[in-house]
């Protein structure tokens, strides 16, 4: 049945269609296009740095100059061209197929992060956004990964109490500002904090604000380390 599927419905390259050889993959011209970060990686961010990896941990000029909370992270590709575009898609334009490879992509670069007793958990949209969005991206990428890491997922383990602006176009500081107080634990979930790993998930890291918003109101509420695993992120030359 599966081969007379695949006859009547080849498997597709998931951004431009093109037929590849296996499901949820890219063609050979899309992979070119996707910048899939490799070796020596800020230990904070996992943005690529020039050298060669290493034993020793680095930090790239953001991560020494702006704190961050978490203790580590990693992201699967660098934020431009087709990686741009996969992110667009499952952000804004309702393509849930494409979580699936997304979410093995993250796992490959972010499998030194994986702890026992680990809580998966995505960065939270206010309710008016998930409304108007119907799903949050961040938490069908978090569930995949948490399947495939055999972890426990919890989708509303922090709160958006409040809807904030529009993050684009605002500096790193302003980023910060807004989201001051804005992402808390949700009671109903305290006890699930209590020491243990929590690993972040969200598609797009840009200045940190968010993710560091989210990390210390999981330390508040008692989790003893907290790393983050992003599909893409934002870099100074992309």
């Amino acid at each position: 049945m599966q081969s007379v599927l695949r006859t009547i419905f080849p498997p597709q390259c998931v951004t431009c269609r093109k037929l590849v050889e296996s499901e949820f993959a890219l063609c050979g011209a899309c992979w070119r296009d996707t910048t899939f970060i490799s070796g020596l990686i800020c230990d904070k961010c996992g943005v690529p740095l020039p050298g060669s990896a290493g034993p020793e941990m680095v930090h790239c000029d953001d991560c020494i100059t702006v704190a961050r909370p978490w203790d580590k992270g990693r992201a699967a590709m660098l934020y431009k061209e087709n990686s741009r575009k996969i992110v667009l898609a499952l952000k804004h334009g309702d393509r849930e197929d494409l979580v699936r490879p997304a979410a093995g992509w993250m796992l490959r670069a972010g499998a030194s992060l994986i702890k026992p007793n680990m809580l998966v958990a995505p960065v939270p949209l206010h309710w008016s956004r998930l409304l108007k969005r119907r799903y949050n991206q961040a938490a069908l990428l978090g569930k995949t990964i948490s399947k495939q890491a055999n972890l426990e997922f919890c989708p509303d383990l922090l709160r958006r109490t409040s809807r904030t602006a529009p993050l684009d176009g605002l500096t790193r500081d302003e980023r910060f500002q807004a989201l001051t107080d804005v992402i808390r634990p949700n009671p109903k979930r305290h006890e699930m904090f209590e020491n243990r790993p929590v690993l972040l998930i969200d598609d797009v890291m840009t200045s940190g604000a968010t993710l560091a918003a989210c990390t210390e109101a999981c330390f508040s509420a008692g989790a003893v380390e907290v790393f983050v695993l992003i599909l893409a992120r934002v870099a100074k030359d992309a």
